[in-house]
């Protein structure tokens, strides 16, 4: 018997490396992330209002003038996977695989087919709330009609480690920046990329 029935995954932490776009269209590292952690820190739980506006308010926020949050929007197609994604989502095969995503529909499902095929592509927008707020993830599971117990979530921030996990799913961390652990959950499996997961989800 399959050792989860599902996985489902963050995206624009976990598979997609997202920061390198939004450095490249701030014009400087540090910019570039302190816009990305801005931009988190206005939707994070909170009830949905349109991403865009989130992009271009933090753009402000910090500097960034109008045109380039303009260009970060029109660039969300333009990230790539991670290198170990492709490999990861491979080994996986036929896996039933969904994503819970921070962003709107529009913007959501663009930046997802960089990443593959995925049988849901659960939005904040389409839920009516930001991660870790529960309501997109159970969206997200009663859209496939799924038990939490039976799933395993691919966390990209340790946010989503404990949204995912006060559901009841299993937690595997790519915690691609080494960020410091949650106080209020932990993950079942934690490293840098997603090598490991394959091995953690088959059986």
């Amino acid at each position: 018997m399959p050792r989860y029935d599902a996985i489902g995954f963050d995206l624009l932490t976990a598979l997609l490396d997202t920061w390198s776009v939004w450095k490249a269209v701030a014009g400087d590292d540090a910019l570039g992330m302190r816009w990305h952690a801005a931009s988190q820190a206005m939707l994070r739980g909170r009830a949905y209002r349109p991403f865009e506006d989130i992009v271009r308010e933090s753009a402000r926020e910090v500097g960034v003038g109008a045109e380039r949050a303009s260009e970060m929007l029109r660039r969300w197609g333009d990230f790539e996977p991670w290198p170990d994604t492709p490999g990861a989502l491979a080994r996986l095969g036929g896996q039933r695989r969904f994503i819970v995503t921070n962003c709107s529909i529009t913007l959501g499902e663009r930046a997802a087919a960089r990443a593959g095929e995925f049988e849901l592509v659960m939005t904040a927008e389409r839920a009516g709330a930001y991660k870790p707020d529960p309501r997109p993830y159970r969206a997200a599971l009663e859209a496939l009609g799924l038990d939490p117990a039976r799933v395993l979530f691919v966390a990209g921030s340790a946010h989503d480690v404990g949204g995912a996990g006060r559901l009841g799913m299993d937690v595997y961390w790519a915690n691609r920046g080494n960020a410091p652990a949650p106080a209020d959950a932990r993950a079942l499996l934690e490293r840098p990329d997603l090598r490991a997961l394959p091995d953690l989800a088959l059986p």
